[in-house]
């Protein structure tokens, strides 16, 4: 008997190492919850999700007035969404880009009236940095202490802003680069941004001095969405590959020394939402294949697992569109479409 059952032991020992761990349920316990928020006047588009703790988050859009989009601001206090309209230009035309903590500071990348500016909140309430010029287009911005960048274009062609903490000055990129899509920073001699070049994609950073082509060996016709920058060093980058005219993810970490690069089974998942989440996975809001239900992976090495949001009744698109780790939870902020209106705006928690 003791033979037979060691026998049964090796079989399902062996079973279990020959399961593949690139696709796995993410487990039971795993639980979304449904966090309310004000409704604002649809259709809606959410730009951007940053919290600060568990009791400090700030959520970023515009919304569809009659007179065109008006922008769009958000805030949980740790217990429930509320909306702010006391910063400058909250009632006029525009909208709100990408938020960002600097210090004690909050700080909002903002359009009012085609004319770009900065808001800052601080204790004693909000002020507004102007640009030093009006851009056709403001594609992204990064702060940290001490310095700014808003990248973009106007009619001459391509435009890096930087901001010193007293006053703004445009700084060069290489030869051939033709457009900049995001940017991002850990420090004021440490930014990196993914560009448009003559030659394709690349990855530049500024070191306090230029900047300069990163040599990032991305994977051949492919594209960045994103760039998380870990205080530890470790960067990670999400993107799409295209192989035979067919889009699939890709994710590339650099660990201090040398690149990896990855294909989770994440189809053609758009990877811009994506975060570091309180457990050291990543997480991806994901379009779901549930009409009344949201989707998530979390990405762990070689292990993909997915999670569904509660079931919203008669909703027909659910979709998260950031994500952002307030202390032990993850925050999740996008939009909802019910049966018979527009969308607007949802937002769930895991954990906390």
């Amino acid at each position: 008997m003791n033979g037979l059952r060691a026998i049964i032991i090796c079989l399902v020992v062996t079973c279990a190492a020959v399961v593949s761990p690139a696709a796995v349920a993410t487990p039971a316990t795993t639980s979304w919850s449904v966090l309310p928020v004000p409704a604002a006047a649809p259709p809606v588009t959410v730009s951007d999700l940053a919290a600060r703790g568990p009791g400090e988050a700030w959520a970023t859009g515009y919304e569809q007035a009659a007179d065109g989009l008006r922008p769009m601001l958000y805030r949980w206090d740790g217990s429930a969404w509320s909306r702010d309209i006391g910063f400058p230009g909250a009632a006029e035309p525009g909208w709100l880009g990408k938020v960002q903590f600097v210090g004690d500071e909050v700080w909002i990348l903002h359009n009012r009236e085609g004319t770009g500016e900065i808001l800052r909140r601080s204790t004693s309430g909000w002020s507004a940095v102007p640009l030093p010029q009006t851009l056709w287009t403001y594609q992204d911005f990064a702060a940290v202490p001490g310095a700014a960048w808003v990248v973009g274009e106007d009619d001459t062609g391509l435009k890096v802003l930087h901001y010193d903490g007293s006053g703004w000055t445009a700084q060069a990129t290489p030869d051939g680069v033709l457009f900049l899509m995001g940017i991002t920073a850990r420090s004021a001699t440490d930014a990196w941004a993914w560009a448009d070049t003559s030659t394709g994609t690349a990855v530049l950073r500024w070191d306090g001095t230029a900047w300069r082509d990163a040599k990032v060996p991305l994977p051949p016709d492919s594209n960045v969405h994103t760039m998380l920058l870990e205080p530890s060093g470790r960067i990670t980058i999400g993107g799409s590959q295209y192989t035979d005219g067919v889009s699939r993810t890709y994710l590339m970490t650099f660990n201090g020394h040398a690149w990896r690069t990855t294909h989770p089974p994440l189809g053609d998942t758009y990877t811009e939402g994506m975060v570091r989440g309180p457990d050291g996975a990543l997480w991806l809001p994901m379009r779901s294949d549930r009409a009344f239900q949201s989707k998530y992976a979390r990405v762990d090495g070689s292990r993909t697992g997915f999670s569904y949001g509660p079931e919203r009744t008669n909703a027909i698109d659910v979709k998260p569109s950031v994500l952002a780790r307030a202390g032990s939870a993850l925050l999740s902020f996008g939009t909802v479409e019910i049966y018979g209106s527009k969308p607007n705006l949802m937002s769930e928690r895991l954990g906390g």
